[in-house]
């Protein structure tokens, strides 16, 4: 038996090849005659493509194939419903499928000798257009004569959502001081540092193999499969090393496409997006309008709260209603509440689709009712930490769907540990805070704020959810070398590493007798995808499964010893329809934040001095990963709270560069970032891990929203807080210049 690895910090598998550039990502891939891909995307917001003409296009030397809507076998795709056409235009089977709905839909694409010839190809297409009247606020989507999008979704709502528990009159009647509010966030690009590319070719087997960056292998394959009509076994798809996703490649993009022109030309064909057309041709984090009211007894203990959620889906479903669901169930916050009405719906509109974008739904909802939670501290004269112990959730309470959360909830010693790192002290006063000293500049202002939350660990609502794991092990008389087979893609996030550390601990042999063959829909089942804080509980317990499996295969003395295992986690609900009863999540993680900022009054800039992150991670595999993830949602929740300010007008997008779309850089991040890791093991997690990638996001804009209050007194309710945001608001209230 060899040392224990889990809860070491070893080396990252990835590291020497990442940092030498040996590593090869989707874009560094070629083949021999390969062809170049241009994407042509739709010139406007809502129209029906009345024709194509492809003749010069294709007439030019060079080009090898144009192909268009009547191409598509089955013109069709979607993570959670099919409502997008591959390509827009005439000539397809299913109804539809001619109209486009967004400037992000694709019409044409071109194959040719060179990415140049395949560009210039594209501005030989003709594309006759027939204008529809377009929509691109949800509210006005959802009014009477609203331009329909879907036939099959009346209103344009895609789903309600409701939540009905206790009495609501009664809760009024009891709440002695009440809050309302309406909060709003904006788009979110996920920047990942690899823009979509991709090869097509015709594997040695002659499977139609797409070797792309993505987040989940089977998936992508199955929709391949449908959109050309082939079957399964017939597609192959691979993920090299991937340049981030945070959500954004949970979606198809470019693998349809490329796979259509390598099965019709039966050559290799590659692909490559620049930024602008990544920009464009990938959903974004959901815009939310959350209007809140929240009462409480003088004591602080919370009684009654009504929540209505609108959410921008854009032009198709992508994840919105998963999104909505998650949203759904973090929007009374970790709080026990016994009167509770919430309506939460998603809207399609004319603007660009939206889907997964790490936190899932959760950091909307947390901005609503944590600014809530604080703004009631403030009424009540409370410290926010000891509102928010007063009202906690713990094991066995009962939450707003009618269920317990499920295994140690932990919020309590989360929260705790979080203000007493923060400078709270407890008392039989109960929990307060020292004021802080100021900056020396008076056109500076120092402030704290503090926020919480939980995030599910797993698909959600009766999704299916299943990981499995080929472990082998060779060898005469003792175990030489471990081969794990598992499908679930790194995207940069270092699972690859803990699935290493995971399957050594497992079979008992150091780490550098592990061999790894990762990420390819060929040899192994399906992982379930790189999303919702899942990989590490869900890929732990398939590899878990499989050596047990291999061992007692090795003890028959098979050689080589094989275990091939599924792991099925406890089963999901979906919400009732009427009251919202269900059983949401089999996991969940915890976290609390407290974040120090200074403000200048003139300029509306703000800088953070100091970021708190405490975080139950169940246990932590790998801590110094643990801690790249905090330090690394922090970063990417700063952009979201304080930077990024995404601009689309009648569905265009406006900010298409990383020169006009903002994000942190390196002289942006906080000063200091504490990360604190505690582990309260989940009774089902591999040796008691949770996940915990999306955790540190939650809380952060509402953290950062208390900690201006703090600094200046004054409240704000929209984010991004960039700094003309910021002065004009300074301006109104008579502070600053």
């Amino acid at each position: 038996m060899t040392d224990r690895l889990v809860g070491q910090s070893v080396k990252r598998v990835d590291a020497v090849g990442k940092v030498t550039g040996e590593t090869a990502y989707p874009g560094d891939l070629s083949m021999d005659g390969m062809l170049h891909m241009k994407v042509l995307f739709s010139e406007r917001a809502h129209a029906r493509v009345v024709s194509i003409d492809t003749a010069r296009a294709e007439a030019l030397p060079g080009v090898a194939a144009v192909f268009t809507a009547k191409d598509v076998p089955v013109n069709e795709y979607g993570l959670i419903m099919p409502d997008q056409p591959v390509l827009c235009g005439p000539g397809s089977d299913k109804p539809g499928t001619d109209i486009v709905r967004t400037t992000m839909d694709q019409i044409a694409v071109v194959a040719a000798e060179s990415e140049g010839i395949a560009a210039e190809a594209l501005k030989l297409i003709e594309v006759e257009y027939d204008d529809l009247p377009t929509v691109f606020d949800p509210f006005e989507a959802m009014a009477e004569g609203a331009p329909q999008l879907h036939a099959e979704k009346p209103g344009n709502v895609i789903v309600h959502n409701r939540i009905r528990r206790g009495d609501m009159v009664a809760g009024w009647q009891a709440a002695e001081v009440v809050v309302e509010g309406e909060y709003h966030t904006s788009w979110q690009e996920h920047a990942y540092l690899q823009p979509e590319a991709g090869l097509g070719y015709i594997d040695e087997e002659g499977r139609l193999t797409v070797t792309c960056a993505g987040q989940w292998v089977h998936e992508e394959l199955e929709q391949i499969a449908h959109a050309l009509d082939l079957p399964e076994e017939e597609v192959r798809v691979i993920h090299p090393a991937i340049g981030g996703a945070f959500g954004g490649r949970e979606d198809l993009s470019i693998q349809i496409v490329l796979a259509l022109a390598a099965y019709r030309l039966k050559k290799p064909v590659k692909l490559i997006w620049s930024r602008a057309e990544s920009i464009r041709g990938h959903h974004k984090r959901h815009p939310y309008t959350v209007k809140h009211k929240l009462g409480a007894t003088r004591d602080g203990k919370l009684v009654a709260i009504e929540v209505d959620i609108v959410s921008d889906a854009g032009a198709y479903a992508y994840t919105s209603t998963k999104v909505l669901g998650n949203a759904t169930m973090m929007s009374t916050g970790p709080y026990a509440i016994p009167n509770v009405q919430v309506d939460t719906r998603t809207v399609y509109t004319n603007n660009i689709p939206t889907g997964a974008f790490r936190g899932f739904g959760g950091p909307q909802a947390a901005l609503a009712i944590e600014s809530q939670m604080n703004k009631l501290a403030e009424m009540l004269k409370m410290d926010p930490v000891e509102l928010r112990l007063k009202n906690v959730l713990h094991d066995g309470v009962i939450t707003h769907v009618g269920t317990p959360l499920p295994g140690k909830v932990s919020m309590d010693e989360v929260i705790e540990t979080c203000a007493e790192r923060g400078g709270w002290e407890r008392s039989n006063e109960g929990w307060q805070r020292s004021p802080i000293g100021q900056p020396d500049n008076p056109a500076r202002r120092r402030g704290i704020g503090f926020a919480a939350g939980f995030k599910n660990i797993g698909f959600s609502f009766g999704a299916p959810e299943k990981c499995t794991a080929v472990v082998e092990l060779h060898g005469d008389s003792e175990i030489e070398k471990v081969v794990l087979q598992h499908a679930g893609s790194d995207v940069g996030q270092g699972n690859h590493t803990v699935m290493a550390q995971m399957v050594a601990e497992a079979v008992g042999v150091p780490l550098d007798k592990i061999e790894l063959q990762m990420a390819d829909s060929v040899g192994v089942g399906s992982s379930g995808s790189a999303s919702a804080s899942r990989l590490t509980f869900m890929s732990g317990n398939s590899i878990r499964g499989a050596a047990e499996a291999a061992l007692k295969a090795w003890q028959e003395e098979n050689r080589p010893a094989v275990g091939d295992y599924t792991y099925i986690p406890p089963k999901t609900t979906p919400f009732d329809p009427e009251t919202g009863q269900c059983d949401p999540n089999f996991a969940y993680g915890y976290v609390a934040e407290i974040i120090e900022l200074e403000v200048d009054l003139e300029t509306g800039q703000i800088e953070l001095i100091k970021v708190i992150c405490a975080d139950d991670v169940g246990k932590a595999i790998n801590p110094q990963q643990v801690v790249g993830q905090i330090e690394g949602a922090v970063v990417q929740a700063q952009g979201y709270a304080i930077m990024e300010n995404f601009q689309m007008k009648e569905g265009r997008v406006l900010t298409d560069q990383l020169s006009t779309y903002l994000i942190p850089g390196i002289l942006d991040v906080p000063k200091e970032v504490d990360s604190v890791i505690i582990e309260v093991p989940n009774e089902i997690g591999p040796w008691g891990a949770r996940g915990m990638a999306e955790m540190p996001y939650i809380p952060f804009a509402p953290a950062v929203i208390a900690a201006m209050h703090d600094a200046t007194g004054l409240w704000f309710d929209s984010i991004p807080l960039t700094p003309d945001r910021v002065v004009t608001r300074l301006r109104e209230a008579g502070l600053g210049a």
